[in-house]
C-alpha cells in the first residue's frame, strides 16, 4: 500500500493554504477568548489539534487511497457502533447528545462519520461504474448514506443530517445522476421539509420561526446574538478596527464568537478586506480538491475529492450565511478557522485523502 509514493506530486499548495487557514484561525481565536479565563486555554488546544492534524494528512497521503476503500466494511461497522453507543450514552449537551467527553475535551464522532460517508459512497460508485443509473442505483447509494445518517439524526444533529444529503446529492450527481430523478428528488425533499416541521426539536423549530418573525427588542438568544454579528461586520468597514480591538468581540457583546461567528469576529477585526481573505483562502483549498477530482486516476479518486470539496463548500457557505443573516442559524463551523477539536482533525484527514488522489494520479501535461 505505501509503494510507488511520489512525494513530488504531493500539493504543497494545498497544504500550505489549509496551513494558512489554521494560522489564522488560531489567531483569532485567541483574539476572540481574551479575557476569559474559562477559555484562556482554546489556542493552544486547537495547536495541539493542528499538530496532530498535520500527522494524519501526512500519514493518510502516504497510503493508497484505494487501500482505505478496500476497508469500507470494517470502517462502515465501526463508525456506526461508535454513533449508536453516542446515542445510547452520551451526555446531552444544549438539548443533543453529539460528544463523548473524556477529561476536558469533547470528541464527536458525527465529524468523522462525514469522511466515513464520502469513502463508502466514493467506492460504491467505483464498484458500480458500469451499472445503469436507474432507481434501484439510487436508492443504494442512499440506504449506505442513512445507515449511519439515522444515527446522527436520532441525536438530533439535523444540520450535519443537512451536510450529509448535500455530499450524497453532490457525489450522485457527479457520478450521473438522470435529470428526472434529480427533479424529483429535489421536489420530494422539498414537500419533506415542509410536512416534517412540526416533528423538529422544539429548539429546531425556534430557529427558523426566530428567522422570518425576529424579534428587534431582544437582549439575548439567536435573534440578539444575530444583532451583534451584524452589528461586527458593518462596524469593521474596509480594513478593521484591528486585531483584539474589536468592541462587540472584546466586550463580549458578540456570542459564540469562536466557533460559529468567528466570521463576524474576523470582519470585525480586519474588515471587509480580511473577511474577503479568509473566503479566498477558502476557495483556493476549494479549487485544490476540485483539481485533485479533475485528475484522478479512477472514479473512487475522483469521488473522494469531490465529496471533500463539498463538505468544505457548503459547512463554509452556511456559516457565512448565518453570520449574515442570510439562513437560520445552524451551528456549523467555519471550515479550518472556528474553534473545534474534533471537526478541524476530520477535515485535515480530508485533505490527506485529497492527497493521497493527486499523488496518484496520471501523468501531468504542462
Amino acid at each position: 500500500m505505501l509503494k510507488n509514493i511520489s512525494w513530488r506530486q504531493f500539493d504543497f499548495w494545498l497544504l500550505g493554504a489549509v496551513v494558512l487557514a489554521i494560522a489564522f484561525g488560531i489567531a483569532m481565536i485567541d483574539s476572540a477568548v481574551a479575557g476569559n479565563a474559562e477559555l484562556v486555554d482554546y489556542p493552544a488546544r486547537q495547536a495541539i489539534f493542528a499538530g496532530i492534524g498535520l500527522v494524519v494528512i501526512l500519514l493518510i497521503a502516504a497510503v493508497d487511497y484505494n487501500y482505505w476503500l478496500a476497508l469500507y466494511r470494517p470502517i462502515y461497522g465501526v463508525m456506526m457502533i461508535l454513533l449508536i453507543f453516542l446515542f445510547m450514552s452520551a451526555r446531552a449537551v444544549f438539548g443533543a447528545a453529539r460528544w463523548f467527553r473524556i477529561g476536558a475535551i469533547f470528541i464527536q464522532p458525527t465529524e468523522l462519520a462525514k469522511l466515513v460517508i464520502i469513502l463508502i459512497l466514493a467506492r460504491y460508485f467505483q464498484a458500480s461504474e458500469h451499472e445503469p443509473r436507474d432507481l434501484r442505483w439510487i436508492i443504494t447509494s442512499l440506504l449506505w448514506t442513512m445507515g449511519l445518517m439515522i444515527w446522527i439524526l436520532l441525536q438530533p444533529n439535523l444540520s450535519n443530517v443537512i451536510v450529509i444529503m448535500v455530499i450524497w446529492g453532490v457525489m450522485i450527481w457527479m457520478n450521473g445522476l438522470r435529470i428526472k430523478y434529480l427533479i424529483s428528488f429535489a421536489t420530494g425533499g422539498l414537500a419533506l421539509i415542509i410536512l416534517g416541521f412540526p416533528f423538529l426539536q422544539t429548539y429546531q423549530q425556534q430557529r427558523v420561526l426566530t428567522f422570518i418573525f425576529p424579534d428587534p427588542n431582544a437582549t439575548y438568544g439567536e435573534t440578539y446574538n444575530i444583532q451583534q454579528a451584524l452589528i461586527a461586520i458593518g462596524s469593521g468597514g474596509l480594513l478593521g478596527k484591528g486585531f483584539g480591538q474589536g468592541s462587540q468581540v472584546q466586550l463580549r457583546f458578540l456570542k459564540v464568537r469562536h466557533t460559529d461567528f468567528i466570521f463576524s469576529a474576523i470582519s470585525e477585526e480586519f474588515g471587509f478586506v480580511g473577511a474577503l481573505m479568509v473566503i479566498a483562502i477558502l476557495a483556493f483549498i476549494l479549487w485544490r480538491c476540485i483539481r485533485a477530482a479533475r485528475l484522478a486516476r479512477d472514479t473512487g479518486g475522483a469521488a473522494i475529492a469531490f465529496g471533500v470539496a463539498t463538505l468544505i463548500f457548503f459547512q463554509g457557505a452556511v456559516n457565512i450565511a448565518v453570520n449574515l443573516k442570510l439562513i437560520p442559524v445552524s451551528g456549523l463551523p467555519l471550515p479550518f478557522i472556528s474553534y473545534g477539536g474534533s471537526g478541524l482533525v476530520s477535515l485535515m484527514l480530508g485533505v490527506g485523502l485529497v492527497e493521497s488522489v493527486v499523488m496518484r494520479h496520471k501523468t501531468m501535461e504542462f
